[in-house]
């Protein structure tokens, strides 16, 4: 049996047979929009709000019409800088469970192939974020006090030393440097 990718970001899908689908693929939060339901439930709008404050969120849709205006959508009332958007291929046919092809013939979250389902998500599991270089964001530096916190700017000015980089840098410029010379082992164990 193929282990699991632990991924710490929940990720958004359309219906319940994506989810089962994901399910079976990843170790993660799953949230299902119930499709369409989504622009109606002000309470799923609500929730879904509520977990772009402490988190990002991978928005997984079908690539029909349905799965574009769904992802749509949500980019519309959900944080730009809290979304990854994770893009699945235009591949023609139909899912299983179903009598007839969808509207535009191509496979859906649920019809996908499990192994190319891993490598989409791949990126985001935590081992990849976790031993690559990059991967590092603005909430880990606010996290660790590099950023809005007391002291933050000495603690930013002591972590560019120890990497030799340049004492004017933006928090951006910063960010962007770190996630080129360190993976996030790495910019832990400076931290310390």
């Amino acid at each position: 049996m193929i282990k699991k990718l632990k991924i710490d970001k929940p990720i958004i899908v359309e219906g319940k047979y994506d989810k089962i689908k994901l399910d079976s693929i990843v170790d993660a939060r799953v949230i299902a929009t119930n499709g369409f339901g989504v622009f109606k439930s002000e309470e799923t709008k609500s929730f879904l709000r509520r977990v772009c404050e402490t988190t990002e969120i991978i928005i997984l849709c079908d690539s029909d019409g349905a799965g574009r205006l769904i992802r749509n959508h949500l980019k519309s009332f959900l944080p730009a800088d809290r979304l990854i958007n994770v893009y699945i291929p235009d591949i023609e046919g139909k899912e299983k469970r179903k009598k007839t092809p969808s509207k535009a013939g191509t496979l859906g979250v649920e019809g996908m192939d499990a192994e190319l389902l891993r490598n989409l998500l791949e990126p985001y599991s935590v081992n990849a974020v976790q031993n690559s270089k990059g991967g590092i964001t603005k909430q880990h530096l606010y996290a660790d006090g590099l950023l809005g916190g007391a002291n933050a700017s000495e603690k930013r000015l002591e972590l560019q030393t120890k990497l030799g980089l340049p004492k004017e840098l933006s928090s951006s410029a910063l960010l962007d440097a770190i996630n080129l010379l360190c993976s996030y082992d790495e910019y832990k164990e400076l931290l310390k």
